[in-house]
This record gives C-alpha cells, sequence and structure tokens, in this order.
C-alpha cells in the first residue's frame, strides 16, 4: 500500500490535532497507520496550529540573525524547544522564574556540547546566531536521556522500497546533475540500511521534491536568499522535502549551498530522524557548509539502524562508519611492505586529501594508505607527487576549503591537489597568526571543523573566521585530551570517525565523544607498523593481552564530562559563509 498523506497533511495544516489510538511501548516501531488518528477541530484553536508545526518538523536550515539580548535569546530558546509556552508564570506577570530559566540555557548549553553554567555567556549568544535547521531539538527521544547520541521522531516507513520524484527542479542547475546529487543524497541512508529508493517521473511516491520560492502551498513559505534554505516532513506527514529556489545551490563547489548535504540532512528528517546532539553528525541542528570528503557519522548510522535495521544485503562502500568500525582488519599484504616504515614506522605527518585519500609522509617519500595496509607501488617521493614540497614535513592537513596546507619549519605551502598555489611557501607567522613555528602535528577536528596545531606539551586552536584567530587563553596543556602523551607526530581524523594521534611507532586512538584515548582491546598505544602499514612479523599489541582484529562501535553512552570549554563540541559550522569561498587560513585573507 502506497503511505502518502500530502493531501491530509495540507488540510490539517490550517487546524489539526493528532492523537495516539493507542498506547504503545515501542515509539521507534511506530508506523503511519498504526501510531495516530486524526481529528479535525474548530479553527478557533489556534494554538493546535503551533503544537502541529512542531510535530510535523518543517525542517528550515535558518540564518538567524545575531542573539544579542536576553529576550532574543528567550525566543530563541522558545522557538527550539528549549523553553515551552507554559514556562511563564502569570503571579510573576508573565516573566519567567530565574531557575527555569537557568534550566533552559543549561539544557540548550548541554545540547550544543557547550561548558553547560546556566550563564548566558559570549560563546553561548555566539552559538545561537548560527546559521541552522529550523526544527525544535527536542522534537524526538533517544534510549537515554543521559547520554549525547541520535533522536528519533517517532514515526518510520512500513516499507524500505521507497520511491521518490522531483516534480520541479531548479532554475540554475542541470536536470542531470540534480537528479545524480539527490540519488546521492538518499544512497547515504541506503548505504547502511536495506531501505532502497527508486526515482520516478510521475505518479503517486512515498517522498516529492521540490524546488519552490516564497509560498509554495505548505503553509510555511520561503524568503529568498539566506534565511531558510529547504524544509521536509516526517514520515507520518508524508516525508516530502521541499527547496528554496531563490538559494544559490552548487554541486562539489564551497560556492553557495551545497546540494547533496542539505539534502542528505533533509532526507534524514523524512526518514524519521530528529536532531542530534552530536556534533559531527549528519543531523546535527547547526549547518556546516560544504565538505569535500563528507562521511556519515556513526552517530547517524546508528540512528537509522535503528528506525529501519541494518543492511543484510551488499556491503556498505560509500559511507564513512565500516559495518564494524574497523581500523583496520589485517589480511597478509600481497607484496613485502617496504623496509623503511615497518623497521621504523614513525612518521612525519599523516593527512586525508581532498579526493578522500590517506597519506603518511616520512622523510622524502610518501604512502598512500588502504583500509588495511599501504597501497602497491609506495613508497614514492613526495618531489615526485607535490611539486615543489621538500622532504621532512612537520604537519599537514586538508581545510573544508579542498587545499591542503604542508608546514615545515618556519614556512608553509598550499595545494590544490598536487598543485602549488602561486606565491608560496609563506611564514607561519604572516598566514597563520599566533601558531608557532617547527611544529609537531595539526589537523581539521571532527568535533568543531576548527585547526588545531600540536607542539610540545601544548596545543593551539585556529579559527580562521576570528581576529585574532587564536584566543588569548592559548596554548592549552595537551593533557586536556585525556590520555594523549606530548610531543605527537602526527594527527587526523580518519574516515571512520574516529580522530588518531601518533608518536614513535605506535599510535592513540580518540574518542571525539568521551573526549579521552578510546578503551579497547588490545588497548591503546597500539603498533602503527601491524594495524596501519600491514607489516608482517611484527606484534599487533604492546601488551599481553589476546589480539582482538576490529574496534567497536561508539559507546553508546557518552559521557557528558566537563571537559575544557574550548575541546568541547562548540559552533561546528560557523566558518560556513554563504555564495562564498570557504575561508582562505593564510595571509590572503587579511589584505
Amino acid at each position: 500500500m502506497m503511505l502518502h498523506y500530502n493531501s491530509m497533511r495540507r488540510s490539517t495544516m490550517k487546524c489539526l490535532t493528532a492523537e495516539r489510538s493507542q498506547s504503545t511501548t515501542d515509539s521507534v516501531r511506530l508506523s503511519p497507520i498504526e501510531g495516530l488518528t486524526y481529528k479535525m477541530r474548530s479553527c478557533q484553536q489556534c494554538s493546535v496550529f503551533i503544537v502541529l508545526v512542531t510535530l510535523v518538523a518543517l525542517i528550515g536550515i535558518v540564518s538567524p540573525n545575531p542573539v544579542q539580548t536576553t529576550t532574543q535569546a528567550e525566543i530563541y530558546l522558545s522557538q527550539f524547544g528549549y523553553l515551552p509556552a507554559s514556562a511563564r508564570n502569570p503571579a510573576n506577570g508573565g516573566l519567567l522564574d530565574a531557575t527555569t530559566w537557568t534550566k533552559a540555557v543549561q539544557d540548550f548549553q548541554s545540547f550544543a556540547g557547550l561548558n553547560v553554567t546556566g550563564d548566558l555567556d559570549g560563546e553561548t549568544l555566539e552559538l545561537m546566531s548560527l546559521p541552522r535547521c529550523g526544527v525544535r531539538d527536542k522534537v524526538g527521544f533517544g534510549t537515554d536521556s543521559r547520554s549525547k547520541r541520535y533522536a528519533l521522531q517517532g514515526s518510520r516507513w512500513r516499507v524500505k522500497a521507497l520511491t521518490y520524484k522531483i516534480s520541479k527542479y531548479p532554475k540554475r542547475l542541470k536536470r542531470n546533475d540534480v537528479d545524480a546529487e539527490i540519488a546521492r543524497a538518499f544512497s547515504v541512508w541506503s548505504d547502511f540500511t536495506d531501505l532502497s529508493f527508486t526515482p520516478k517521473a510521475s505518479g503517486p511516491v512515498h517522498i516529492e521534491i521540490k524546488f519552490v520560492e516564497s509560498e509554495h502551498g505548505d503553509g510555511d513559505a520561503f524568503d529568498g536568499v539566506g534565511g531558510t534554505l529547504a524544509h521536509a516532513f516526517f514520515p507520518v506527514f508524508g516525508g516530502d522535502a521541499h527547496f528554496d529556489d531563490a538559494e544559490l545551490w552548487t554541486i562539489g563547489s564551497p560556492r553557495g549551498t551545497n546540494l547533496f548535504q542539505v539534502a542528505a540532512h533533509e532526507f534524514g528528517h523524512s526518514l524519521g530522524l530528529s536532531h542530534s546532539d552530536v556534533r559531527s553528525a549528519l543531523m546535527a541542528p547547526f549547518y556546516r557548509g560544504f565538505d569535500p570528503v563528507f562521511k556519515l557519522d556513526s552517530d547517524d548510522v546508528l540512528a537509522i539502524q535503528a528506525l529501519y535495521g541494518k543492511k543484510t544485503v551488499g556491503v556498505a562502500d560509500r559511507g564513512g562508519f565500516p559495518k564494524t568500525t574497523q581500523r583496520p582488519v589485517i589480511s597478509p599484504p600481497k607484496v613485502p611492505r617496504d623496509d623503511l616504515i615497518c623497521k621504523d614506522p614513525k612518521v612525519d605527518t599523516l593527512f586525508n586529501s581532498a579526493d578522500g585519500q590517506t597519506y603518511a609522509f616520512k622523510g622524502n617519500k610518501y604512502y598512500r594508505l588502504t583500509e588495511n595496509s599501504i597501497a602497491d607501488g609506495y613508497p614514492k617521493l613526495i618531489s615526485d607527487g607535490w611539486a615543489g614540497l621538500p622532504g621532512d614535513i612537520d604537519a599537514a592537513f586538508t581545510y573544508k576549503n579542498g587545499k591542503t596546507y604542508f608546514f615545515k619549519g618556519t614556512k608553509y605551502w598550499r595545494y590544490n591537489g598536487r598543485q602549488m598555489d602561486g606565491d608560496y611557501p609563506k611564514e607561519i607567522s604572516e598566514g597563520f597568526t599566533g601558531i608557532p613555528d617547527h611544529l609537531d602535528a595539526a589537523m581539521v577536528w571532527g568535533g568543531n571543523g576548527k585547526i588545531y596545531f600540536y607542539k610540545g606539551s601544548k596545543f593551539w586552536r585556529f579559527d580562521p573566521l576570528k581576529r585574532p584567530p587564536v584566543k588569548s587563553s592559548y596554548p592549552k596543556p595537551i593533557s586536556n585530551w585525556e590520555g594523549l602523551p606530548n610531543n605527537i607526530d602526527a594527527a587526523l581524523q580518519y574516515t571512520n570517525g574516529y580522530t588518531y594521534f601518533f608518536k614513535g611507532d605506535k599510535y592513540y586512538r580518540f574518542n571525539d565523544r568521551t573526549f579521552s584515548v578510546d578503551a579497547a582491546n588490545p588497548p591503546f598505544p597500539r603498533p602503527s607498523a601491524h594495524w596501519w602499514f600491514g607489516c608482517k612479523n611484527v606484534p599487533s599489541s604492546t601488551g599481553n593481552i589476546i589480539e582482538n582484529s576490529y574496534e567497536p562501535f561508539l559507546h553508546s553512552a557518552y559521557n557528558n564530562d566537563e571537559n575544557d570549554e574550548s575541546l568541547q563540541f562548540e559552533a561546528g559550522n560557523d566558518d560556513h559563509q554563504a555564495h562564498d569561498e570557504s575561508p582562505e587560513v593564510d595571509v590572503s585573507r587579511k589584505s
């Protein structure tokens, strides 16, 4: 039976209440037919419309005006579910009491990964001012209210073979390109479940997609360039997704608004997912901007599988969360590994390129890593792979603008793929104000999208959109990253979502949610030669422990330890600038 509720939804947008026909103890399995009955009521009950908007979750990514006052913050907290209308006390003339207000601020800070103080401080106001999704944060439910993880809205599709159609295309993009991006956005979710999405040119479908402007028939008008980018409906209300055609939708470019990433987020809502409080998740409410190496977070995978189960046919090979989160299962390499890397696995730096490859630099050579070893034909000379780049690199990272930055001594180089940009190298002191020379490591941390530099026993956080880009409270001790040693050699976020640090011949897997080195068997640190480079005749652990060849799922109950506030998941998307290049991080932006 085709499940489609458009006509019902549009009529009830004017005035509707939804009552459960029966109680359910397993709301994850609530279906559109089994779980709800609908009753029309008088449109005099205008408050019902407000409730409906909350339930329907017209998910719009919005760019709010700066939140600077207590009144603006109160409106924000009410809009996104932290302050109910009943919170105002009539005895006080409708004013909020101090306890309720503090609790609302604390709830928002906790959800957003800020330092939980209950005070309306600068960082809290800054986060409230960021572009974000317009749906309430408190819509669905998780398995543990104390855990930082995904939330489910409460409805799901009863069938797994879903259909969709694009009934109206955007004006500025080719139809074939849009078809490909929409299909790719759906595959984000089908890669990890048995869901399938089949496009249709006409007729009834489960999910209808439109690119429209202004008022378009659902009571939630778009507002032109900026502001609301898109909105969608949960399964119980039809699952449709609408995109504002006034926006500059782009494909594979940091300019404008990335169609693929917004669509993948919206389709998550179309499938029944609410917002996650895990900052690295696709379903987090704050829009990140263009990500050239997009990978689905493990939290999103756990969420979609809670609704539709794990994939039983084929293997997910396009997302960023392997079916067992392996890093990696070691099988004997086809050819002997390079003697140098196996005898001395200490590396100078590791980084992910814009095309999703992972490279290790050592001396004047580089290696391309596979899931469980080193690719055939390596090592190669760095000078052959990146013309003009010297050996013995100190640190490297690829930023969200697709550029890769290499650091050595007092200088840095910027590359677009394998091609050096003009006028490089440059002085670190000019392009990265506040960052020291002769670095140990650098990375873009997935927790907030900021750039982190490491040297000796200290680290620095660099935000290219701030002036100054490094706060006066830095540097800070590396010991804030619980379990990490000083003087690390390399750092990167791998494609499975974990952050890895390397020192000498060993590596550490860091859990961004517990904010500590992961507990595992074998324990960390582990030998890099065995686990990363596929070397034979080397131990797989540093202790007398039975080998376990896989790395388990992230723990489901994430800690809420009050770590250093600068290390929390803060403002992960505030680097986004609509309709412009992702910010450069060198001196060229300052002139």
